[in-house]
């Protein structure tokens, strides 16, 4: 199947949805999440695929079991392609709101952590890092993640690079609102190019960073 832009009527559902996180608004409307949300966007990870790997596509469904918020859907629509035994990941995402992508890590356990810093801290790596992301960020990129409010324990409230170090996590974002260009061939064109700028800093994470060798937490 070939991509061909999200319709319209795949926002209008996320819209509905918003106003009314209901299983009879899901059961009622989920013929149009198939055909204007999920089956567009399986065309466009199967065009990516080639390039960047197999994407896992998010379900639709909350997990209401710890939160206080229980609206059982999800109100976006989300895929990440992680590749196997790496750190650093490429995500996409639709809602209401229009088209949003990020990269790199969004959760890191400890050994990944120490690991991360050690690589802040190093004279060549760490300049290394803080160089792409100041890239990323003149770009029009929002850099996000995790981050402690103090100084973390090794180190030095005058290290250098004292932002970076801080962070638990690292991953870039940017988003396009609704516009024409979500309804064509431009969407996978504007994905494509946004994530091939996310590569390098997934490249520094994979080689300084790597796999955590701790269990995976549900």
């Amino acid at each position: 199947m070939s991509f061909d832009g999200f319709p319209d009527d795949g926002l209008v559902f996320y819209e509905g949805l918003e106003a009314d996180n209901s299983k009879t608004y899901w059961t009622r409307h989920k013929a149009v999440y198939d055909a204007h949300v999920k089956a567009p966007l399986l065309a466009l990870l199967e065009e990516l695929a080639p390039e960047f790997g197999t994407a896992k596509v998010f379900r639709p469904y909350r997990d209401v079991r710890f939160s206080n918020d229980k609206t059982p859907y999800k109100t976006h629509q989300g895929a990440v392609i992680h590749p196997e035994g790496a750190c650093g990941s490429w995500y996409v995402q639709l809602s209401a709101d229009g088209l949003r992508v990020a990269g790199g890590c969004w959760r890191l356990e400890s050994d990944q952590v120490a690991r991360y810093r050690r690589a802040v801290a190093d004279d060549v790596q760490g300049p290394r890092l803080e160089k792409e992301v100041t890239r990323l960020a003149a770009a029009g990129w929002s850099i996000e993640g995790d981050r402690l409010i103090r100084v973390p324990a090794g180190y030095d409230a005058t290290a250098p690079r004292m932002d970076l170090l801080k962070r638990k996590s690292l991953h870039a974002a940017r988003s396009w609102a609704p516009a024409e260009s979500l309804h064509s061939r431009q969407a996978l064109d504007d994905v494509r190019t946004a994530w091939r700028d996310l590569r390098a800093l997934n490249v520094w994470l994979a080689d300084n960073v790597g796999a955590t060798s701790k269990e995976p937490r549900r």
